[in-house]
């Protein structure tokens, strides 16, 4: 049904003009016939987007499900603005449109996105001269009053069932999404610190400082060994426990290096003939026994200074860690050897 206006003296009469010199503007029924009152929600849902934070429609999609043009539908607004508060209804930002706009043309066939596509397809503002209005859940409930319609009413109960069934949905799975995100972060945060040690190692750094953990036995092993391959002068190992195992760790350094080892007399497990076994095929090798260590220190070149917690001979074996100290404190180590 159509109805006209008479420009002279504004009053509404059905169907067609009268004949006369009268200006006749058409206003259009909100509420159309062979309107589709049985809205699937999934298609409702489509046309939810994420706007400022909360889930919302454009003023195009809500036309287009009451069957009324855009223009009307926001001269309805306009003359009930009391009624939209924001967030209940308010204008996209030029930001917020350019946004949208980069969204959709990068969406694929089958997503939500796609049929913004003819609203964003032609002017600067998708074939509008102002950025389009959008309207939360509450701004719906609004629509159907200010629409005043049974037509309104039924599409708006639609609209508000697709919001609050995708809130149910987003809430039973927010679980699971924030344990997806944590698992992220945190391989994030391994990712991170496997890609720095890595890097330091290609670039033949040393980490400052890490923990191997009972059963790492080989890359313990492999660690220390590539300490005692560095050393291009000279190597102090204070460790009060040594044993042949101890040699064959410091049989990994480079040719010509000298060692010298300290353990306390009591931990010393190295035979003469052990010594003098390691002398003759790499040669270096001096041995000091003292009491004043309780701790593990290695040296390199008189440059580098290790704490390591726990004895070469028993690395892999138990939880220890290791520290790359101040190279400050080597005088006064040496000085107590």
């Amino acid at each position: 049904m159509k109805i006209v206006l008479d420009s002279r003296g504004g009053n509404e009469i059905p169907s067609l003009a009268r004949n006369g010199a009268a200006r006749v503007l058409e206003v259009y029924s909100l509420e159309e016939e062979n309107h589709p009152l049985q809205l699937p929600s999934e298609v409702i849902q489509k046309r939810i987007i994420g706007i400022r934070g909360i889930p919302v429609m454009l003023d195009r999609d809500l036309a287009e499900l009451y069957g009324v043009p855009v223009k009307r539908l926001n001269e309805q607004v306009s003359r009930n603005i009391e009624r939209f508060p924001e967030p209940f209804m308010f204008q996209l930002t030029a930001t917020e449109v350019a946004d949208l706009k980069s969204q959709i043309a990068t969406s694929n066939e089958g997503d939500s996105m796609v049929h913004l596509k003819s609203h964003f397809a032609t002017s600067s503002w998708g074939g509008v001269r102002k950025p389009p209005k959008v309207f939360s859940e509450q701004g719906v409930a609004m629509l159907s009053a200010v629409l005043n319609s049974k037509t309104a009413v039924t599409v708006s109960i639609a609209i508000m069932d697709a919001f609050v069934k995708m809130r149910r949905f987003q809430l039973s799975n927010s679980e699971m999404l924030c344990r997806i995100n944590v698992l992220e972060k945190r391989q994030f945060t391994t990712e991170a610190k496997v890609d720095e040690v890595l890097n330091r190692l290609n670039q033949n750094e040393t980490p400052m400082q890490g923990v191997f953990y009972e059963g790492q036995l080989w890359d313990a092993c492999s660690f220390v060994e590539k300490l005692i391959s560095k050393a291009k002068v000279s190597i102090l190992l204070i460790d009060s426990w040594v044993d042949g195992g101890t040699l064959d760790m410091l049989a990994k350094k480079r040719k010509g290096v000298s060692v010298k080892l300290v353990p306390s007399k009591r931990g010393n497990k190295l035979a003469a003939t052990d010594i003098a076994k390691f002398n003759v095929q790499y040669g270096g090798l001096a041995i000091q026994e003292t009491v004043a260590f309780h701790d593990r220190f290695l040296i390199l070149d008189d440059k580098e200074l290790y704490l390591i917690g726990a004895s070469l001979k028993d690395l892999g074996k138990k939880c220890f860690g290791f520290t790359k100290m101040d190279s400050g404190e080597i005088p006064g180590i040496k000085a107590r050897v």
